[in-house]
């Protein structure tokens, strides 16, 4: 293993570590951004899958609300799994920049919309088949992409859940999408062994970044860190669709 690319995922994991110690959600999205530009996208799926199930795991389960949300959102949870592992399956058969150049652009039309404060609509009494469809969107972009925050995590915040129950529901989506993303590429052959370590050993990084975010959060101005954060995140969508068509 190569002691630069060793350090690299240390680092960017930290780094994705401390962003959700400082604003509760975003290591898969910052890993996957940083690590695609520098990797490729499956090798930063791979790696992102242990730090984002250990992460992620006790947010989901713990908190008091897990039968109700299983009860609200199991449409969402069941088609955003299923699709995930449909979608994946053109990692193996498509060109990878392909992939790259969407995955700059969700992260971009992501970054640009939570910098402007766009929120989705309640859906109100079209909520049981409106679920669905955003299941079946939110799998199949982290499908391709690896990212699962869109349009889930703007739909689930339409919910107007309390506080606790969305942060709930997102570590139970974030939950269910890494373990599908994981059978998936596994499924699909694209899940190898050296990457597979490598990702079991970002936990520990992963868990030091959350560790200094939630020290560093009484401290900094959240809404002020999450503009700096967006833009950024929007910047680097920008260069990876844009430096991929380039290259290619």
């Amino acid at each position: 293993m190569n002691f630069d690319v060793f350090v690299l995922v240390a680092l960017v994991f930290v780094f994705a570590g401390g962003i959700k110690g400082l604003i509760g959600f975003g290591l898969p999205t910052v890993s996957i951004a940083i690590l695609a530009a520098f990797l490729g996208l499956i090798e930063a799926m791979t790696l992102m899958l242990l730090p984002s199930l250990i992460t992620n795991l006790l947010q989901g389960l713990v908190g008091g609300h897990l039968i109700r949300l299983i009860r609200r959102c199991w449409s969402l949870f069941i088609l955003g799994a299923v699709f995930t592992w449909l979608t994946s399956s053109l990692l193996s058969t498509w060109d990878p920049a392909t992939f790259l150049v969407i995955l700059g652009v969700v992260i971009t039309v992501y970054g640009l919309s939570s910098l402007w404060s766009f929120q989705l609509p309640s859906p109100g009494p079209g909520e049981p088949w409106i679920s669905p469809i955003v299941g079946m969107l939110s799998g199949g972009i982290t499908g391709l992409t690896g990212v699962f925050v869109v349009p889930s995590i703007g739909y689930l915040q339409a919910l107007r859940m309390d506080r606790d129950e969305l942060i709930q529901a997102m570590g139970l989506w974030f939950t269910i999408a890494t373990l599908s993303l994981a059978f998936s590429l596994k499924e699909h052959g694209l899940l190898s062994d050296e990457l597979g370590w490598l990702s079991l050993m970002a936990v520990l990084p992963a868990l030091l970044g959350m560790w200094i975010g939630r020290i560093l959060r009484p401290r900094l101005s959240e809404a002020a860190f999450r503009r700096l954060f967006f833009a950024g995140l929007t910047l680097l969508g920008v260069y990876i669709g844009a430096s991929t068509i380039v290259a290619s």
